[in-house]
């Protein structure tokens, strides 16, 4: 059941997210909609794919199911806990103009890659590869996608640095609370030490 359900759930939220570098289509649907209509609907939709990933995934995970594909080695935990700092900071930096954000140009969609590889090295169970290798793979699409239309706007770099170090340092903090307080009660696995 769990992974019926985190398939669902991934097929939902990859739709939604296609459909945005479907330039065309998109712009029928908001002319159609309205623009806050289309924002909207998008949003609830997302939102069911992804309540639809983490519920599937949680019940994979408590279920029973568990599929071993390959066991990573045990080196490739600390690699990730690595990664993940910097998927955090590049997280952080989408909601502040600044150079780390400039040179990302995405860095929404960089985080998730970052994370989602992270993930990948460390996990070699078939939810986790189906759950992260997809996000991985979409991510990947929606970068190549979104350098291809002439309708973005890149971000610019302020004047000074202030808003970098704002960055790392609130990244470093929401990195700890994820690591030490969110993935252990939420996710039920503990980042630092076992």
């Amino acid at each position: 059941m769990g992974l019926s359900v985190l398939i669902l759930g991934l097929l939902i939220f990859l739709a939604t997210h296609v459909f945005v570098a479907m330039r065309g289509a998109r712009l029928v649907a908001i002319a159609r909609l309205g623009t806050g209509c289309y924002h909207a609907v998008h949003g609830i939709v997302s939102i069911v794919g992804l309540a639809l990933i983490v519920w599937g995934f949680a019940e994979y995970r408590a279920g029973g199911g568990w599929i071993d594909i390959w066991n990573p080695p045990a080196f490739t935990r600390h690699i990730s806990v690595l990664l993940m700092l910097f998927s955090v900071i590049m997280l952080v930096a989408v909601f502040f103009p600044s150079h780390i954000k400039a040179k990302l140009k995405y860095p929404m969609l960089t985080s998730v890659k970052t994370w989602a590889l992270a993930h990948l090295i460390s996990n070699g169970d078939l939810g986790s590869i189906l759950l992260f290798g997809t996000m991985l793979g979409w991510a990947v699409f929606a970068r190549i996608s979104a350098k291809r239309r002439a309708d973005e706007v890149m971000p610019i770099a302020p004047a000074g640095y202030t808003n970098d170090i704002i960055i790392v340092l609130l990244g470093i903090v929401v990195y700890l609370a994820i690591g030490f307080v969110f993935h252990p009660v939420v996710i039920g696995v503990p980042v630092f030490g076992r």
